[in-house]
């Protein structure tokens, strides 16, 4: 039977009661956007995860842009869209959030097939496996092939980080450290913005100076790998340890699409099937957070 509060959650977030990448080449020949000259770019798919919506830490405003910049034929939501695990403690939806949520159903009855892989903070969402929402599909992984003819697993990745499946408790208070870490991040871009400096993530910094995330980090990229070596896939695109990366590790193709509380990464397949990570914040689409910060 459904957890009532998982179902409110549901329809929460889907709005219904029914049950450093280069700019790309191309451009939607269609009618510009709303409000702006600017046709938006046009790829065959993109993947976004950790967005954590539901916390103070979610760029919502900067992936609002993304979105409305961007169109696509498949559009992937890697996990963590929604950060559950916070949203218990206490309720935080601001109308960003709203608006994104808002956009990507709107992507989804205008045609984009938009596929909900959840993850462990939006894990509340698994028990909707295979059903469709809003015109949403929840799965807890998918096959992705490319338009030349790569197989990509996608799936969240948490499966693999052996914290998060043997000790959980040890994962919430990991949760709590970052959520710290990222706060404190919030306020040293702030002052860095008002002293017209772009975005920097000091989290990220941190994090990449940490000797033990260092080689969590490594172990996640493996153990990823081996799984889509298991399954006869010729790559595998996931999200969770909030790291953007695109390289081949022993003859598979690691894709991470990054997150939407740091960087601000999305990784994109081109109508060449030529996959790209792009770094939003630095392709100059700060400008109305910065603004909005003075």
């Amino acid at each position: 039977m459904m957890n009532r509060l998982s179902w409110l959650s549901m329809t929460r977030w889907l709005g219904t009661s029914d049950g450093p990448g280069r700019p790309p080449a191309e451009r939607d020949p269609g009618s510009p956007g709303d409000g702006d000259a600017e046709r938006p770019w046009r790829y065959r798919a993109i993947w976004i995860s950790d967005v954590h919506l539901g916390t103070p830490n979610s760029r919502a405003a900067l992936l609002l842009d993304f979105l409305r910049a961007s169109e696509s034929d498949f559009l992937y939501l890697v996990g963590d869209i929604v950060d559950g695990w916070q949203l218990k403690q206490r309720w935080y939806w601001p109308q960003s959030h709203n608006d994104v949520v808002q956009k990507i159903l709107r992507k989804a009855r205008k045609g984009t097939q938009v596929v909900l892989i959840p993850g462990n903070h939006d894990e509340f969402l698994r028990m909707f496996d295979h059903q469709e929402f809003g015109r949403v599909t929840l799965a807890h992984q998918a096959v992705h092939r490319t338009a030349d003819g790569r197989s990509l697993l996608v799936l969240h990745g948490d499966q693999f980080d052996n914290i998060v499946k043997n000790a959980w408790w040890l994962a919430k208070l990991g949760d709590e450290a970052y959520e710290l870490a990222l706060r404190l991040n919030r306020f040293f871009n702030h002052f860095r913005l008002k002293l017209g400096y772009p975005y920097w993530s000091l989290s990220a910094y941190l994090k990449g100076k940490v000797k033990n995330a260092v080689c969590f980090v490594s172990s996640f990229e493996e153990a990823v790998v081996r799984e889509s070596r298991h399954l006869k896939v010729d790559g595998i695109v996931c999200g969770h340890i909030h790291k953007a990366e695109m390289r081949m590790i022993n003859g598979i193709l690691y894709c991470n699409g990054g997150d939407w509380v740091e960087s601000c990464t999305a990784l994109v397949e081109h109508h060449d099937g030529r996959l790209e990570v792009l770094h939003w914040a630095e392709l100059g689409a700060g400008s109305r957070e910065a603004a909005a910060s003075r």
